[in-house]
């Protein structure tokens, strides 16, 4: 679909077609042949079909040159696979095979097995076995087992089988793609946000990234000395000026820049959105002698810091954030940046883990506002209704920044029912009408002295939505929480009431959690998921990917904290289960026991 912006090569699937080893007068191996190989062949169409990495390609997988039933097929298997970049393996078999022999003992792979559920040779036998082996050995593998019996010449993948398997492969394939990338922070710590001050040593273990840094000064130098590519940018603010809209000037009289300064600012903000590409991914076409500079630094995110330092004085950052966080710019449609306002590294992160599974953009927002049904009806007269009234209540996600322009919500599926789509799914009707329900305020100069301009919409649609909050926690380390519920499309007129009362010149989203009524949970109400939310900030993606973020979670030791998952959808490593019978403790005991994936 597009060529990668990053240098290394996506991680690849491994299928393990693992077979009874006897052979013999009965020809015990040789009548399993086909079942095992067709099996692995299945397995891999369904990953091919139905996944893909963030550039919008298939993902690849490969099997191995033969069944294996013996240690040595085992081992050609796994030299194979080396060649080939394997990082993900998938064992699959209908049938007993010798487990020690035959299982992935390579330590830096993710695991999973797949045992068919059959009378004849069942696969649940070595299933169980080879599970035992991966729990003994301390090798968490991911076991995958269908509900129903088959019949032995039955080739179909059970529903149940294949949401498992796309949900282990979803979830590899994000873990596996962060290994060897940078995150790049420009600037550092903004206003005492705890998220904005970087762990080096969680994203280096837990997430196999590396860190690079750079002044906010480099972009000034940059701007200087024209170190920047001239032919995008005159195609940028060629785009930019013809389909940006300029919302109105809330700031008092005196205070507000004249034309021309907001022009010459408007200018200034697209360039930075131009240099943080660059800076981010590197740029073939910088003038000559900008060799050094062409390279970028290898990032799949990054966090611009912003206040105050650099928007006491010059305009901020949303233009680019914003822009950079959406399905599209002046070169169409192309996989979203993710740039983290205010250096939210921990919220970053949020969004890069449910972009890698989604291929979606994704909303950076402050959680701001617990609005109950009582607030609502005092303030607007106007008494909530659906999912808000059952949840008694709302949450306001607003921040001046880097919600993606896509969250406006204006495109739309075939029928016509409003999204927010895949990348590579983006037409140019959408883009159009994306950038028509999108305006550009300029700046609140209380917040921003230096100028610039905010993106303003409202989420006009009901969608499923996740929000979570990677947290770091002094002697725990890192949990993630995570909200499942809607966007909530209020009345035009209770719409605006309510938004005038934060900031009317920023991206407006009101979020209703999927809640449960128990007195003491934190999902209670709208009330209790607000207040128990780990900090200022949200990441919040398209669709309803909790269980997807959970097996993602297992697989990086990341325990969850909070969250609203049907507990039939969780899928961990088998061996979670040898850490209690409560499904929360099981992964906080489990994580700590396993430590982070990459750690060195």
């Amino acid at each position: 679909m597009a060529k990668s912006r990053l240098i290394g090569e996506y991680p690849v699937i491994g299928i393990r077609p693992t077979i009874d080893g006897r052979r013999g007068a009965l020809r015990v191996r040789e009548s399993l042949e086909d079942q095992t190989m067709g099996m692995a062949q299945r397995a891999a169409k369904l990953l091919t079909e139905n996944l893909r990495y963030s550039n919008g390609e298939p993902v690849r997988v490969v099997i191995a040159d033969t069944t294996i039933g013996r240690v040595a097929e085992a081992a050609a298997c796994a030299e194979k696979f080396r060649r080939e970049g394997v990082s993900i393996t998938l064992t699959v078999t209908p049938c007993w095979c010798y487990g020690s022999e035959t299982m992935d003992m390579d330590s830096h792979t993710i695991k999973g097995v797949w045992g068919f559920n059959g009378t004849e040779r069942p696969g649940a036998v070595y299933l169980a076995a080879v599970l035992a082996g991966h729990a003994q050995k301390g090798l968490p593998a991911f076991g995958i087992y269908g509900h129903d019996v088959q019949d032995m010449d039955d080739t179909t993948i059970p529903a149940d089988v294949q949401e498992k398997i796309l949900r282990f492969g979803r979830a590899a394939i994000a873990a596996a793609s962060m290994r060897g990338k940078s995150y790049l922070q420009i600037g550092s710590l903004c206003m005492g946000i705890a998220g904005s001050q970087i762990d080096v040593n969680f994203i280096e273990d837990y997430l196999g990234m590396r860190v690079e840094s750079v002044d906010e000064v480099e972009v000034i130098r940059r701007m200087s000395e024209g170190i920047y590519d001239h032919d995008e940018y005159a195609r940028a603010l060629e785009w930019a000026n013809r389909v940006c809209k300029m919302g109105f000037d809330k700031n008092p009289p005196e205070l507000q820049k004249s034309e021309e300064q907001k022009k010459k600012d408007f200018e200034f903000c697209v360039l930075m959105a131009v240099i943080i590409k660059d800076l981010m991914n590197g740029n073939a076409n910088l003038p000559a002698g900008c060799e050094e500079e062409a390279v970028g630094h290898n990032a799949l995110a990054a966090g611009f810091q912003g206040q105050r330092q650099w928007t006491d004085f010059y305009p901020n950052c949303d233009f680019g954030e914003a822009m950079l966080n959406s399905s599209f710019d002046w070169n169409g449609a192309r996989e979203p940046y993710i740039l983290a306002t205010e250096n939210d590294t921990l919220n970053g992160l949020g969004m890069l883990f449910m972009k890698l599974l989604t291929n979606r953009a994704q909303i950076f927002a402050d959680v701001r506002t617990y609005w109950s049904g009582e607030a609502v009806k005092r303030t607007t007269g106007y008494d909530l209704e659906g999912k808000a009234a059952q949840a008694n209540g709302f949450i306001h996600l607003i921040n001046s920044g880097a919600a993606c322009l896509d969250a406006n919500c204006r495109a739309t599926e075939a029928d016509g029912t409003p999204t927010m789509k895949r990348w590579y799914e983006v037409t140019e009707a959408d883009q159009a009408a994306i950038m028509a329900a999108t305006e550009w305020a300029p700046a609140d100069a209380g917040y921003f002295r230096g100028g610039g301009f905010s993106s303003r919409f409202v989420t006009k649609a009901e969608i499923p939505c996740t929000m979570i909050r990677l947290n770091m926690v002094k002697n725990l380390g890192p949990v993630l929480q995570i909200a499942e519920g809607w966007t909530l499309e209020l009345p035009e007129d209770v719409n605006e009431i309510l938004w005038k009362r934060t900031d009317y010149t920023w991206p407006c989203t009101w979020f209703v959690p999927r809640c449960d009524g128990r007195e003491g949970s934190p999902f209670e109400n709208a009330y209790e998921v607000m207040n128990h939310w780990g900090a200022n900030h949200g990441a919040i993606s398209y669709g309803h990917i909790g269980a997807d973020l959970i097996t993602l979670c297992s697989m990086l030791r990341i325990p969850v904290c909070m969250h609203n998952v049907p507990e039939k959808d969780i899928f961990r490593p088998a061996v979670w289960n040898a850490f209690g019978s409560d499904k929360e403790g099981q992964d906080y005991r489990a994580c700590a026991a396993y430590g982070p994936l990459f750690k060195k």
